[in-house]
């Protein structure tokens, strides 16, 4: 059985990771935890890690650590056990869930599920803008309305788009009808006949059931399909219902729901 080997890489070096992940990437929905587009969303950080797994110089699994989720994809035909037990020293305590590996004693997160939903392409009719440098601060005003908490900067967009995933990345921003920024959405596109990304949708709190929203999923989804994507696909927690309704709104359906492994609660 070949040996596994472990490669920590940083922006600089990860072109091997996104080109085998847009590889395994198929035209309906990802089965992993990690599309590249979530590579593209991560190296927004200039300390951003990415982990390759190669056997015999093939990769065979890639992924990061979200916060306290190892988020991992494995190549078809991998061993996901033989992954999981050399994965075992990044799952130190702190980082309790685990997304795309069987890792051994774990359980389903009981209290929160995810819904992967789906959207084929179709004509849209969309007010979205493309987001480039002189929209950036707008872009980034309306992230950090949306998800309150967030250190997403204009600088950090910088490294974003100058990253290796920055030109797969199609950025749209929706505005009010009197020019305020009011939404926007990121997609990531994987390679023509490959299931497109959304990764992050937002609208400002002032802005929110007006449509916006819808609008700039829309504008990201046109943009994907026009570039090639077969399909598009988005990730939300099912008890976030502004959100499904939003996605389903916009003509997404519900393929399946998913939880991360998590590790054991003490009691």
């Amino acid at each position: 059985m070949p040996s596994l080997t472990r490669h920590r890489l940083t922006s600089a070096d990860v072109d091997p990771a996104l080109r085998a992940l847009c590889a395994w990437t198929p035209a309906d929905i990802p089965g992993g935890g990690v599309h590249p587009g979530d590579v593209g969303w991560h190296l927004r950080s200039d300390d951003a890690v990415v982990f390759l797994w190669t056997a015999d110089g093939e990769p065979v699994a890639a992924g990061f650590v979200d916060g306290p989720v190892l988020r991992v994809t494995a190549a078809p035909g991998a061993d996901p056990d033989a992954l999981a037990a050399d994965a075992e020293d990044l799952l130190a305590p702190g980082v309790d869930g685990c997304d795309g590996l069987p890792v051994p004693g774990w359980g389903p997160e009981p209290d929160e599920s995810w819904l992967v939903m789906s959207w084929a392409p179709q004509p849209v009719s969309s007010t979205a803008e493309p987001v480039h440098e002189a929209r950036a601060a707008d872009r980034v005003l309306v992230h950090r309305s949306a998800f309150p908490g967030s250190t997403f900067t204009v600088g950090r967009w910088r490294a974003m788009k100058a990253s290796p995933a920055g030109g797969t990345a199609v950025e749209v921003l929706v505005r009010t009808p009197a020019g305020e920024p009011a939404a926007a959405a990121t997609g990531w596109f994987a390679g023509v006949g490959r299931c497109g990304l959304l990764e992050p949708v937002g609208t400002r709190p002032g802005h929110r059931g007006q449509g916006h929203g819808r609008d700039a999923v829309l504008g990201a989804c046109a943009a994907l399909a026009e570039r090639g994507a077969s399909a598009v696909a988005v990730a939300t927690p099912s008890t976030n219902g502004a959100a499904v309704a939003l996605y389903r709104s916009a003509g997404f359906t519900v393929v399946r729901e998913t939880r991360d492994r998590v590790r054991p609660r003490e009691v």
